[in-house]
């Protein structure tokens, strides 16, 4: 539902004079003002009338010529919008108020500019009418805070990367301008003084290229390039690609057409953990027919290298009938709803329809419905693309659920427009996917919610490379933005110092009670279990407790957050109250005290994991309990080093 609540201004005319330009939030709390001095367009940003930033230079640099250069503001037209958006797959909220005031700007030269100020946020897109095909250079990005600021980002030194490396932290004014230090979005920008941060990424990302961002010390910014066109490319091996030559523009497109929105959170702690900026400027969903997309747990072969052992395993472990039948009872028991069969199911990566000889696959198939799971398989992009006329359609016809698709490791125009061909093909034949070797949300999963899952995180499959002092910043940067892959679940824990990971034994840093907070703090629509069935069993206490956390929620609540050190949520699904908190290892321990009244009257049952008293030193120590808890109840939580706690609530 939408609407429209008033008409705050409308200048029929602006021309011959530069003139400032203030739009304010509907609660008054975050304001801009946009100018044309200087022939430039440029916006500043304030909190509470207190300056953040200013974005210079606002420009689109075609090949013949520069939109928002020598430029003036002829005309706005601004209003105060109410929406209200009910996601189709609530990786966060089930509602979200879409509330702004919306500012659009008509600019001389034939184009307009629009924004969009939130109560916690600031957006913008150039809207442009060219009357033919054009290529675009690049897009100028030039943000500027008015205070020292420190920046968080996952760096890469080419444009081709999975966006799986570990995050960068350093005052902003020491990034220096180098291309081989570049970042993805999203990135942040932290207050040196308080909890206030700058989230900035792009959404409703579509037959356009990437942005990446890097450091210009000697102005103290952010600057910007778009992804460069892979003017001349071959795929490399069965996954990935060699580029030979690089196009002089970054996109080639249509003349009429709205570019990307980029857009800054401007929140403390919590509040991003709370927002919802990449779904409500995604655009709308594009399928007709949603109803038989179903979110949900998976259970995983490749992290734990089907590591199947006990009594019951009297066969070989392996791509093999036995090994996936006992995945598939193993998620039959728990009420999982998917397995995964990932490399090495198919005889030859590039033949998608021929699997392996110690595999048949439709008795899977058969098996896994008779079991009630449903059947995800692993395929690398080159194969699907070699394919996609055929595979959904065949996949779909043999009953099979899903797939998750690996290496794409780009974000050029192409790669980006494949991405949108393939999940709307999917879609077609009722196919779920989780895109890995991927970038990160941009707003493809909102239009087709299909798309249940983006990889682009540094998760539990880097094994020992994933500690958690780079974890805690995930659910305020890349998790921020839009539903994460991370594959967490690890059932044997242990303290960085000890962390000695090997096949056939794999183990996860941090403590037992942080891997299983990691299911409700973490938010995808595949939420993968990544151990093995053998050690979930060992463990059934706990894989009872995990296998009752939804992959969709109904409401997403911060309770306690400092940014990449600790954060405690509460989430709701339906009438149950999940809760969970983590930690970083830089204190021995932390203490909270967390108020339950957010539950409804009456009394509660409550379900509670916490760190054993010695999980300081050995990790795998827990605590789980059952009490009787109302809205009147106040946890007294401890979490150690790299611990946790978690907890359900019926």
């Amino acid at each position: 539902m939408k609407k429209v609540l008033f008409l705050l201004a409308m200048t029929a005319s602006l021309a011959g004079q530069a003139k400032d330009v203030k739009v304010t939030s509907p609660n008054g709390k975050v304001t801009i003002s946009i100018n044309d001095n200087g022939g430039t367009l440029s916006y500043s940003a304030f909190i509470n009338g207190r300056s953040l930033f200013t974005q210079h230079d606002l420009q689109v640099k075609l090949e013949n010529k520069t939109l928002g250069g020598n430029t003036k503001i002829n005309g706005v037209k601004t209003q105060r919008v109410s929406n209200t958006i009910h996601p189709i797959v609530p990786i966060k909220q089930s509602t979200i108020d879409d509330i702004y005031t919306d500012a659009l700007l008509t600019m001389k030269g034939n184009y307009k500019v629009e924004f969009r100020v939130f109560d916690n946020a600031v957006a913008y897109r150039f809207v442009l009418a060219e009357k033919d095909s054009i290529n675009i250079v690049n897009e100028t990005f030039d943000l500027q805070p008015t205070e020292e600021m420190k920046v968080h980002y996952q760096p890469t030194d080419d444009w081709g990367t999975s966006s799986e490396n570990p995050y960068k932290h350093c005052l902003l004014k020491e990034w220096k301008n180098d291309k081989e230090d570049m970042a993805v979005l999203p990135l942040v920008l932290s207050s040196t003084k308080e909890d206030l941060h700058l989230l900035i990424s792009e959404s409703d990302l579509r037959d356009y290229s990437g942005l990446y961002l890097f450091g210009n010390g000697e102005k103290d910014c952010l600057s910007g390039n778009l992804v460069p066109y892979y003017k001349n490319w071959v795929i490399s091996g069965d996954r990935g690609t060699d580029v030979k030559e690089y196009a002089s523009y970054a996109v080639r497109t249509v003349g009429k057409r709205a570019l990307p929105w980029r857009y800054v959170v401007i929140s403390d702690s919590k509040g991003i953990l709370e927002q919802t900026l990449t779904h409500q400027l995604g655009g709308k969903c594009e399928l007709d027919d949603t109803a038989w997309i179903k979110p949900g747990q998976v259970s995983w072969d490749w992290w734990n290298h089907k590591s199947l052992y006990g009594p019951d395993v009297n066969f070989t472990p392996g791509c093999n009938t036995e090994t996936y039948k006992y995945f598939i009872d193993f998620a039959s028991k728990y009420g999982i709803p998917y397995i995964i069969m990932d490399e090495g199911w198919a005889e030859d990566t590039f033949l998608p329809f021929t699997p392996n000889p110690d595999l048949d696959l439709q008795e899977c198939i058969r098996y896994g419905k008779e079991k009630g799971v449903g059947i995800i398989l692993w395929l690398t992009w080159t194969c699907v693309e070699a394919n996609l006329n055929t595979i959904f359609k065949t996949y779909e016809q043999w009953g099979i659920a899903g797939t998750k698709i690996d290496f794409m490791d780009r974000q050029d125009q192409w790669m980006i427009n494949w991405y949108e061909r393939t999940i709307k093909e999917a879609a077609k034949y009722h196919m779920v996917v989780d895109f890995h070797g991927a970038m990160k949300p941009a707003g493809l999963e909102v239009r087709y919610p299909n798309l249940l899952a983006y990889e682009g995180i540094r998760g539990l499959e880097q094994m020992s490379g994933c500690q958690p002092e780079n974890t805690l910043y995930l659910p305020f940067m890349r998790n921020a933005v839009g539903p994460a892959d991370f594959t967490p679940g690890a059932m044997i824990n242990t303290q960085p110092e000890y962390d000695k990971w090997s096949d056939p034994n794999c183990s996860a840093v941090g403590t037992r009670a942080y891997s299983m907070a990691l299911f409700t703090i973490f938010e995808t629509g595949t939420q993968m279990l990544a151990d093995s069935p053998t050690q979930y069993y060992k463990n059934h206490d706990c894989t009872k407790f995990l296998s009752q956390i939804p992959c969709t929620w109904d409401e997403t609540r911060a309770i306690e957050a400092q940014f990449g050190e600790y954060l405690i949520v509460a989430k709701r699904y339906g009438q149950k109250w999940f809760v969970a908190g983590i930690c970083n290892g830089k204190k021995d321990s932390r203490e909270f005290q967390v108020p339950l009244s957010f539950l409804s009257a009456g009394s509660h049952k409550m379900t509670i994991v916490t760190d054993g008293f010695n999980a300081g030193h050995q990790a795998m120590d827990y605590r789980l309990e059952n009490r009787e808890v109302s809205n009147a109840t106040t946890l007294d939580i401890k979490m150690v080093r790299n611990g946790g706690f978690t907890a359900i609530i019926e």
